[in-house]
């Protein structure tokens, strides 16, 4: 192919020293015979078979052609234009075949190597984990480490380190006391507001007290309540969680500051944060049949006897009755149950 390109072109440069010194009459005669003959070859022959050189002199003698010419070309202009396009796209085409320059990248067991290093220390930055690297007998460099805990979606050791909502939680479980507020409306159309504290180590509720005006007195006065509740009881209270509602009075604060526990905030609009107590105050309405989209409860439970006491036209002793059963903490948890039901303010 490379001959037959060079005898082509070879032939077409003799062919433009031959026509300079023809004169012009001379050479439109000499077109006129050529189209000619071009009109006898095309009714003669159905499909011209081109050579890779004819294409190459086609697509390169295209540019020098008027387009009233290109009407005596035996290829369509798209033809032509096609076999330009690919001359263009085989010229950058044989980039590909030459070798990679640079690092040779990354063995499959190095980067999961190196994604297991940094999970498993999470305060490892990339310098630290080359230098572990090293000790084993892997060169990476830092970039490289870098570049593969990004593809990864691995955060770098500042972040990767930081201890998230959720570790916190875990970790200070058993210090860690939630509050949360949660309305009611009694068969009397009166609203009550019922304030729980719940341990999240034990899921148990502490303490928990309902009243029609939530002021701040009475707020503060339960805090009280709840540390005098605790005092037998082997559970020290270090955090307090709860929202940005106005009904926590800064009284309630500073009730647990004194007993050396810590207030925390949570975001606004973040129920998340305070998720255990927000799950409490899903379940309790669910058993209890407070909500409305939620007649039914859950079977189980063992709240068989709350619902049979909150009927219409329960008597007292039914109330007692599902208040007497139990532990210590259950009856406490009935009675607050029973008397948020009835409508009747908890001390």
């Amino acid at each position: 192919m490379l001959f037959a390109a060079l005898f082509s072109g070879l032939r077409l440069i003799l062919d433009l020293i031959d026509l300079r010194g023809q004169e012009a009459s001379a050479l439109q005669a000499e077109v006129l015979v050529l189209r000619q003959q071009v009109k006898v070859l095309e009714r003669q022959v159905k499909r011209v078979r081109w050579q890779p050189s004819d294409r190459l002199l086609l697509a390169l003698l295209r540019e020098r052609l008027p387009r009233s010419a290109w009407a005596a070309l035996l290829v369509r202009p798209e033809t032509a234009l096609g076999w330009h396009r690919e001359l263009v796209r085989r010229r950058w085409a044989a980039y590909r075949g030459r070798p990679r320059v640079g690092r040779p990248p990354l063995t499959l067991e190095c980067r999961e190597l190196i994604q297991r290093m940094a999970q498993e220390n999470p305060s490892w930055g990339y310098l630290r984990i080359r230098g572990e690297l090293l000790k084993l007998g892997q060169t990476v460099s830092a970039t490289a480490i870098r570049s593969v805990l990004r593809r990864s979606q691995i955060p770098p050791a500042g972040k990767r380190s930081g201890l998230t909502w959720k570790r916190f939680l875990a970790a200070h479980a058993s210090t860690l006391v939630a509050a949360d507020f949660f309305t009611v409306d009694t068969v009397f159309l009166e609203r009550l507001c019922v304030l729980f504290f719940i341990h999240l180590a034990s899921r148990r509720i502490l303490w928990a007290a309902c009243t029609k005006q939530p002021s701040g007195e009475w707020v503060t006065q339960q805090a009280r309540n709840l540390f005098m509740e605790l005092g037998a009881e082997p559970i020290k209270i270090g955090v307090l969680i709860h929202d940005r509602d106005r009904k926590f009075a800064p009284g309630l604060d500073t009730v647990f500051e004194s007993e050396g526990a810590r207030v925390l905030l949570t975001p606004f609009l973040a129920p998340k944060a305070n998720a255990h107590a927000e799950r409490w105050v899903g379940s309790a309405r669910r058993e209890l049949g407070l909500d409305a989209d939620r007649q039914q409860a859950p079977p189980g439970g063992g709240s068989g006897r709350v619902r049979a006491a909150l009927q219409p036209g329960a008597s007292a002793p039914l109330l007692q009755a599902a208040a007497a059963g139990g532990s210590l903490q259950a009856r406490r948890a009935w009675r607050c149950q029973i008397t948020v039901a009835a409508g009747r303010p908890h001390p």
